[in-house]
C-alpha cells in the first residue's frame, strides 16, 4: 500500500517546474526534428503546386470568360447595327407609304371638289335657267 507522503509547498513546486521543464524539453526536440522540417517543406511545396495549379485554372476560365464576354459584345454590336438598318429601313418605307397615301388623298380631295363645284355650278346654273324662263314668261 502506498504510503501517503506529506510534502511541503517547495517540494510541490520544485516538482511541478521539473514536470514544465520536461516537457518543454520533449517539445523543443520533437521541434527541432530534420524530419519533421522536410515534411513542413514538403507540405509547404505542394501547398505552393495546388495554388498554382487553382491560379491558372482560374486565370484560364477568366480568359475563356473575357472571351465569352468578347463575342457577345461583338454579336450585339452587329445586332444594334441591322436593327438600326432595319429601323431605317422601315421609317424610309413608311414615309414613302404616307407620302404616298397623302398625295393619293389630295388628289382624291381634289378631285371631290371639283365635282362639288361641278354640281354647285350646274345648280346654279339651272336656277339662273329657271330665273330667265321665268322672267321670259312674265314678260310675254
Amino acid at each position: 500500500m502506498a504510503r501517503f507522503r506529506d510534502t511541503d509547498l517547495q517540494d510541490r513546486k520544485s516538482n511541478a517546474d521539473a514536470a514544465k521543464k520536461a516537457l518543454l524539453e520533449k517539445f523543443r526536440t520533437a521541434v527541432a526534428d530534420p524530419a519533421l522540417e522536410e515534411r513542413r517543406a514538403a507540405l509547404e511545396a505542394e501547398r505552393l503546386a495546388r495554388k498554382a495549379e487553382r491560379d491558372a485554372i482560374r486565370a484560364k476560365r477568366e480568359a475563356e470568360a473575357a472571351e465569352k464576354a468578347r463575342i457577345a459584345a461583338e454579336a450585339a454590336e452587329k445586332a444594334r447595327i441591322e436593327a438600326e438598318a432595319i429601323a431605317a429601313r422601315e421609317a424610309a418605307e413608311r414615309a414613302e407609304r404616307e407620302a404616298r397615301e397623302a398625295e393619293e388623298r389630295a388628289v382624291a380631295d381634289a378631285a371631290l371638289k371639283a365635282e362639288q363645284k361641278a354640281a354647285r355650278d350646274a345648280r346654279y346654273a339651272a336656277r339662273k335657267a329657271a330665273k330667265k324662263a321665268r322672267r321670259k314668261g312674265d314678260m310675254y
